[in-house]
């Protein structure tokens, strides 16, 4: 029989709201080391001119950051029982949240109410709103 939280999406974006909603994510797995734990980051693309010189080695770096923003979590969750795989994205964060949580076939999502967006952080999260309305499972938003 599988629970709630079998496998576990954690949206992450190395804001406090996002270290926060990981360690939630955490004690919720910390209860069975059968839970698997997907900490996920989506890049967003780019609004810089095609023709910029550097574009790919800027891409570059922002994957690079990515990748280890996403490893620093995983080292956050130690020790932990749990399995614990890391994923970067490439797209709108809301739409691979939700895109990841069903191909990974999690069954809770769990993510900061607010993250590291700029102006949209005046309104009511609006990734954490949009995965809310759309996950094909139970959203925990963190405060």
């Amino acid at each position: 029989m599988t629970i709630l939280g079998s496998r576990i999406l954690v949206a992450y974006d190395g804001s406090d709201l996002g270290r926060k909603a990981l360690h939630t994510a955490a004690r919720i797995a910390g209860q069975d080391p059968g839970i698997e734990l997907h900490i996920v980051h989506v890049l967003e693309p780019m609004t810089i001119p095609a023709y910029s010189a550097g574009i790919v080695d800027l891409w570059e770096r922002r994957r690079e950051n990515a990748e280890l923003m996403v490893s620093e979590a995983k080292e956050l969750l130690q020790p932990t029982a749990n399995p614990v795989t890391t994923h970067v994205m490439n797209g709108t964060p809301g739409e691979c949240i939700v895109r990841a949580a069903r191909e990974l076939t999690c069954d809770l999502i769990v993510m900061g109410s607010r993250g590291l967006t700029g102006i949209k952080e005046l309104f009511l999260g609006s990734v954490s709103h949009y995965v809310a309305q759309r996950a094909h499972c139970p959203v925990l938003i963190v405060k």
